[in-house]
């Protein structure tokens, strides 16, 4: 499926949070503020709410990862874990640089309504879908490596028929930051990028399974469209 291509208004060379929430909400949904700067992603924004298949398959990943959350939580060793999707996700207080993942996981936040911010957030991911170009998905890797996130997934899709064809999970490499152990990166790493430390395809695995932020394993059968 097409996703119809739409132009930027005239926007600021800067832009607050306070200007950006005074905005039309049909313009103001399509930005995003990178360290101040107004980002035009009318085509990722559109990407995502458009063919269901994307949101489908992001809201499948957000609740397997919901569920592992809440059985770590449980334990009283485990500390205590959110999952979210399509949220926010805020690189300063604020709130002039953030992106939106497709989902994430993040320490359960002290205050109700409150903002989800990158020292929060243990893990990010995204869901490719065909319309998707690396270009933006590696803009988007740089800037959760530039905050510390330690790990980063990405879910792709295939059609005919609809469905996940892989999960990748990846490590940072960071000199604050080190791998656990039992975790083995497929190539050097360079620090302060993501270096691929597992990979799932229905195929070649059972389902999604790992220990890393803490264990999580996801049948096939809870990720189908």
């Amino acid at each position: 499926m097409s996703i119809p291509h739409i132009d930027p208004p005239p926007l600021p060379e800067t832009m607050t949070w306070e200007e950006l929430m005074e905005l039309p909400e049909e313009i103001s949904c399509c930005i995003e503020l990178h360290d101040g700067q107004p980002v035009w992603i009318a085509d990722a924004a559109m990407l995502k709410h458009g063919p269901s298949e994307h949101q489908r398959f992001t809201l499948r990943m957000t609740n397997a990862l919901l569920s592992a959350a809440k059985l770590t939580t449980a334990d009283a060793t485990g500390g205590c874990w959110d999952a979210t999707l399509e949220t926010n996700l805020f690189f300063t207080r604020d709130r002039s640089s953030f992106v939106t993942p497709d989902f994430m996981i993040y320490h359960c936040l002290d205050d109700e309504f409150a903002w989800v911010h990158a020292e929060d957030t243990i893990l990010v991911g995204e869901v490719l879908s065909p319309s998707n170009t690396p270009g933006l998905m590696e803009v988007k890797k740089a800037r959760y490596a530039a905050a510390h996130i330690p790990w980063y997934w990405e879910v792709e899709l295939a059609p005919n028929p609809r469905r996940i064809s892989a999960v990748r999970q990846y490590a940072l490499a960071a000199v604050d930051f080190h791998l656990p152990k039992g975790v083995t990166p497929l190539r050097p790493p360079k620090e302060g990028e993501y270096i691929l430390t597992g990979e799932w395809t229905p195929e070649a695995a059972e389902g999604v399974g790992t220990l890393h932020p803490f264990p999580i394993h996801i049948p096939w059968s809870d990720l189908a469209y």
